[in-house]
């Protein structure tokens, strides 16, 4: 692993220079109260913060509330509950998590700067496919003392417990239905606007940011009103524009209150309330519910939509994926549980996937031309996939300015999960890959080689260049060209030399894709 080392030079190029922190910097006031933080050796965080109500009992499936104030000094030394969520093959989810008190955030701040340096804010929305994951899962350390930036993270509400619709909870809230999670999102949002000028950052400088179900999170709240004027800037990485309406919401809702006997619409929400995150992780099991909506107030529109019509926040932003977004997710369902595809498996699948194409699909993607018949149709998907990508970048690029990205290092170590598995499975740059490059992902670091520690490097200063401008570009980078549809020049991030490529359509295959969706 890449070790990063501060030279007396270095010191100077990143505000580093003579600096002593007190511990009286330690302790900042938020709206709520005070809190102190801890010192580490390049960075100041701040953890496990309250930025909205716990939502238990009454307040389970309702908007957010204004967390309660307190007396005093409160210690924020440790990361707070993640939220409610079953088993997973990560490290830190062995066990299922069933506390709803977690809605906390956390700050960090690089030694560099003072509480009223006014950096740039680079806000994470977490991924976990809308039902996993928290705001510690991410340990940014390298990224806030290489970007020098205000770094920020937060749990918000999963799975049932964030995304649910019945006709009862319509008729509570029609704006909040189904959204729970995403105005917890929208809480955090704001209480940065609010309060992160006492930890040293900048409230007009506000980037969000979010990978896989984060990514389309930000997509989400790109397409608010209720957002308009609290953030200038956006990451997508390797999430869509998703969403279902309110009718459809409500019968996936159905299904989920049925199984735990709260079908009677004259009760049900009282009935669901009365249940244990327990019961409602074993219901979940059986119908699952993890899709934003659209219809109400805070979301009025499909958010593939508004991005098309022009009908959303406009802020500069930066989007891409991984080139080889699903190999991880098809070793996890197939070859991890010991079921990989074989070869029959792989044609009836694609015959029943894509009915009158399936010839045309197996043709241009010859099973014998792949490592395993897994890998085949993890391309195929990946591809389709990627190719829908594509036009969302269009759509953004016709508005706003657009960077693109596809992180192209095909030798890395696979996301911590997978690397601790020992496989020879050839992963190549999947899905989740990237984030170990910004930041510890997991809190665990990669097993770098040199020049992925560049790469590193590289991703950092594009990452954070953008936070604090609107335009990745740096003195000593790679020229990364804004995207448009006549160029689709896009950045391919890889350690064997990061350089601007037009070739993704053609690597994926997007006019045959093209031709399937019209």
């Amino acid at each position: 692993m890449k070790r990063h080392f501060f030279s007396a030079v270095s010191l100077a190029v990143f505000g580093l220079a003579g600096f002593a922190w007190a511990a009286d910097d330690l302790v900042v006031q938020t709206i709520s109260g005070s809190v102190r933080g801890h010192a580490n050796a390049n960075y100041t965080e701040w953890l496990g913060i309250p930025y909205a109500a716990a939502p238990v009992g009454d307040l389970r499936w309702r908007a957010p509330q204004a967390a309660p104030k307190w007396s005093g000094v409160r210690d924020a030394s440790n990361a707070g509950n993640g939220c409610v969520q079953g088993t997973g093959w990560d490290p830190g989810y062995e066990e299922p998590t069933l506390t709803e008190d977690c809605l906390y955030i956390n700050v960090y701040r690089p030694h560099a700067a003072s509480a009223d340096a006014k950096l740039p804010v680079f806000l994470w929305i977490h991924g976990g496919g809308l039902r996993g994951g928290a705001g510690f899962d991410t340990d940014p350390r390298k990224f806030v003392s290489l970007g020098n930036v205000v770094f920020v993270t937060f749990n918000y509400r999963l799975s049932a417990l964030g995304f649910l619709a019945i006709p009862a909870l319509t008729a509570e809230d029609r704006d909040a239905v189904g959204n729970y999670g995403l105005l917890d999102q929208q809480a955090a949002i704001r209480w940065v606007h609010e309060n992160i000028a006492n930890f040293g950052g900048d409230p007009e400088q506000v980037t969000i940011a979010g990978q896989s179900a984060g990514a389309s999170s930000v997509c989400s709240q790109l397409a608010s009103p209720s957002n308009k004027g609290l953030f200038v800037r956006a990451f997508h990485q390797s999430g869509g524009c998703n969403s279902i309406s309110i009718a459809e919401a409500e019968s996936a809702g159905a299904g989920f209150a049925a199984v735990l006997g709260c079908e009677n619409a004259a009760n049900a929400a009282t009935c669901l309330r009365g249940k244990s995150a327990t019961e409602i992780l074993a219901a979940y099991d059986k119908v699952r519910i993890s899709s934003t909506v659209f219809g109400g107030g805070h979301f009025p529109l499909h958010p593939a939509e508004a991005i098309r019509s022009g009908a959303f926040n406009r802020v500069p932003i930066v989007m891409g994926q991984t080139h080889d977004e699903r190999t991880q997710s098809m070793f996890a369902a197939r070859d991890f549980q010991g079921k990989p595809v074989t070869v029959s498996q792989y044609e009836a699948e694609i015959r029943e996937r894509y009915g009158a194409q399936a010839g045309e699909v197996l043709q241009l993607y010859p099973v014998a031309d792949y490592w395993s018949p897994t890998i085949a149709l993890a391309t195929v998907e990946g591809d389709d996939r990627s190719c829908q990508r594509l036009a969302l970048y269009e759509d953004f690029a016709a508005h706003t300015p657009t960077y693109v990205y596809e992180f192209d290092e095909r030798q890395a170590p696979a996301f911590v999960s997978i690397w601790r598995l020992n496989t020879d499975f050839p992963f190549g740059a999947t899905h989740v890959n990237e984030l170990g490059y910004i930041f510890d992902y997991l809190r665990q670091a990669l097993p770098f080689s040199s020049a992925q520690g560049e790469l590193s490097d590289t991703m950092i200063s594009y990452w954070s260049t953008f936070t604090r401008s609107g335009n990745p570009n740096g003195a000593y980078t790679p020229d990364w060209p804004q995207y448009s549809a006549q160029s689709r020049a896009m950045m391919s991030l890889k350690s064997s030399g990061s350089a601007a490529k037009t070739s993704f359509a053609d690597e994926h295959k997007c006019e045959f894709w093209r031709n399937q969706a019209g």
